[in-house]
């Protein structure tokens, strides 16, 4: 899989969403919106099942972390609490990518191993719930709760529903890796 032309895709699609939204408000402009805000969804659609298909975690996050990014991008400042969601998701998500190198270094992943409590609310089917766990729960019920949110055509709760599911394949590979590193 191309990972630099996923992520590119990725980042167009966002913008074409983007571009559509704010043609959805531009008087006479309507038409253009909605073709602009349609085919970003279906490029992000197509992107993000693509990205699952792949199986590699990284690679799942690394797309979720483009789209977000660009939607911090583009988002109005004066919307405070989408941006601090999407600041915190940004944050989350540079700790994810840190705990995808430790795993892959069952040395230092068992020394990680040993630093989280084994109690049930912090391991996930007797694995740590590290940093790349937390990213994937909490950027899920970040997905869901915009899913509830009323307005929401057909065709953008695909695509919300497609990047929830991209985030459980994530986790399920990263546990693997969890396995792997701890020689399970």
């Amino acid at each position: 899989m191309d990972k630099t032309g996923i992520i590119v895709d990725i980042y167009d699609a966002a913008i074409n969403i983007d571009i559509g939204k704010k043609g959805f408000a531009a008087s006479g402009k309507e038409q253009e919106g909605r073709i602009s805000y349609e085919d970003g969804l279906t490029k992000a659609l197509c992107c993000f099942k693509k990205v699952q298909d792949s199986e590699d975690p990284y690679t799942i996050m690394l797309a979720e972390y483009t789209f977000i990014s660009q939607e911090l991008e583009i988002c109005n400042e004066l919307d405070k609490t989408t941006l601090r969601s999407l600041i915190k998701a940004v944050h989350s998500f540079n700790d994810a990518f840190l705990a995808l190198k430790v795993v892959e270094n069952a040395a230092l992943y068992q020394g990680a191993d040993k630093t989280h409590p084994h109690t049930k609310k912090h391991r996930i089917h007797g694995y740590p719930k590290d940093s790349f766990h937390i990213a994937c729960i909490s950027h899920k019920i970040r997905l869901k709760n915009t899913l509830r949110s009323p307005g929401i055509d057909h065709v953008e709760k695909a695509l919300l529903k497609q990047r929830v599911a991209n985030l459980s394949t994530a986790q399920k590979e990263y546990i693997e890796k969890q396995k792997k590193a701890l020689g399970i």
